[in-house]
């Protein structure tokens, strides 16, 4: 009897410590730059939350917080780098001014739309130079959502020529902000995302950009201001992504580091569909209602598009010049992709 009971005990002790190792639990703490509940919150950082735990089974937990829960907004990178959590999810919009490479995967005038930009990344190599970039600032990268085509700006005042943008008060960030001062005589300022509706409705500015048709819907800026302007040149895509530590990731074993990484992609490819149909329904939505839309001339359209790329490239040079080559290494590549796509996409039904 005592030797069955002993034998018991020895394979519930061995059932238990087996449980215990397949329940290894990954738990990452991820802020966004975004508040709770807003749109790259929902569509972005919550599906890569429920993807991963699907997908690991449970044994790697993403618990998101909005901006300014644990850290402030524009500093999720910071926060990461220094330990105070271990991972979070923005926009290297917010890095430009630190380093400008980060504008070509932030999106900038005249660069790509969403569907070539998703193409480099995943089949052109693009996916990899921003790994090779983060790597070496230590950090591992998951790309965790695309944007569809901003729009360009909920505005106090109409924008129909270059002339509208001189002295224009603009609340934006990334390499736009920079095209604006330095092309166009405005007055690019930047906020966190959560003060943006505030500073518009309050005429701190006189205009803002944030985000897709239908996540700035409920951000009301089509309430605080009468003029709605298209397209998004400024910015016709956009990527977010979530980074944490090497060392935090290498703690994972290789069959959770290939699931975590499916999760992200499958999340980038989901969610961008589903701005492409919300974005719909808003831009609808938009027309039936009180403000008055403008969609720039292509004459505009294009005179912003070249001062983009101007702009990068003339930033890559200095930062060449200063030994840096990353930046034009990059944006080579990048505009040889663009070039290709544009040159070889006359077969793509586009409606």
């Amino acid at each position: 009897m005592k030797k069955a009971l002993a034998s018991a005990c020895s394979a519930l002790v061995l059932a238990c410590a087996s449980a215990t190792a397949l329940a290894a639990d990954f738990t990452w703490r991820v802020p966004t730059s975004v508040p709770e509940g807003s749109p790259f919150y929902k569509n972005f950082l919550e599906r890569f939350a429920k993807h991963t735990a699907t997908l690991t089974s449970g044994k790697v937990e993403i618990q998101p917080f909005g901006a300014g829960v644990i850290v402030p907004a524009l500093q999720v990178f910071e926060a990461v780098q220094t330990g105070v959590v271990e991972a979070g999810h923005s926009t290297s919009s917010y890095l430009v001014n630190q380093d400008p490479v980060n504008a070509i995967f932030a999106g900038f005038p005249g660069g790509m739309g969403p569907d070539a930009y998703k193409a480099w990344l995943y089949q052109g190599g693009g996916k990899e130079k921003l790994e090779e970039l983060r790597a070496s600032q230590g950090l591992k990268t998951l790309i965790v959502g695309i944007g569809s085509s901003e729009i360009l700006a909920h505005s106090n005042k109409p924008i129909r020529s270059a002339e509208d943008l001189k002295g224009l008060k603009f609340r934006t960030s990334g390499a736009w902000g920079e095209v604006m001062r330095d092309y166009f005589g405005a007055v690019p300022t930047v906020v966190p995302p959560g003060e943006t509706y505030t500073l518009l409705q309050r005429k701190g500015v006189d205009a803002v950009e944030w985000a897709p048709p239908s996540a700035n819907m409920p951000e009301g800026f089509h309430q605080a201001a009468k003029y709605i302007v298209v397209p998004g040149v400024h910015q016709p895509t956009f990527m977010w992504e979530v980074v944490l530590k090497k060392e935090t990731w290498d703690k994972l074993p290789e069959d959770l580091q290939r699931k975590v990484e499916a999760a992200a992609a499958l999340t980038t490819h989901e969610s961008l569909d589903f701005f492409y149909d919300a974005d719909m329904k808003a831009m609808e939505k938009y027309r039936a209602g009180r403000n008055e839309i403008i969609t720039l001339s292509p004459e505009f359209i294009k005179q912003l598009a070249d001062a983009g790329q101007e702009w990068m490239k003339k930033t890559a040079e200095a930062q060449k010049e200063k030994g840096n080559t990353r930046m034009a290494e990059i944006l080579e590549d990048y505009n040889q992709y663009h070039a290709r796509w544009k040159a070889e996409s006359s077969y793509l039904i586009r409606d």
